[in-house]
């Protein structure tokens, strides 16, 4: 059975959907599933994290084995799975969280700005790898 990985993410955003439907495209290995944080499975994720229900403002990537990596190490995590030249985003890891979750941050606080508001819909093959 092949390993997947469960990525979570703002569903309201529209920056945040153009990059759920990027990291779709370029995931050649089939290795994705996606959850808004809004559904009942991100929902479900947040209670037992004992997280905010309703602040959006960060992705979280959950592994097979259940380790959850959250802002920067979830885009660089993705980066590696995804393979090709993407994985070179490991370099990043050379820089220290707590910056890189600061540059993380900023963009999230204005992602709704950079949205073009232009949200393409899941193809009927793609919802396949989303969860409730």
């Amino acid at each position: 059975m092949k390993e997947t990985y469960i990525l979570l993410y703002d569903g309201e955003c529209g920056f945040c959907n153009f990059w759920v439907n990027w990291v779709m495209r370029n995931d050649r290995k089939g290795i994705f599933n996606f959850a808004s944080l809004q559904g009942n499975f991100g929902q479900n994720f947040l209670t037992d994290k004992s997280l905010p229900l309703k602040r959006f403002n960060t992705l979280y990537l959950i592994e097979p084995n259940g380790e959850v990596h959250d802002k920067s190490n979830a885009v660089i995590k993705i980066c590696r799975l995804l393979g090709s030249w993407y994985k070179l985003a490991v370099v990043f890891k050379i820089v220290p969280k707590f910056l890189r979750d600061k540059i993380y941050d900023l963009i999230a606080k204005n992602r709704r700005k950079l949205a073009s508001g232009n949200c393409p819909l899941p193809t009927k093959e793609q919802r396949k790898m989303f969860l409730d």
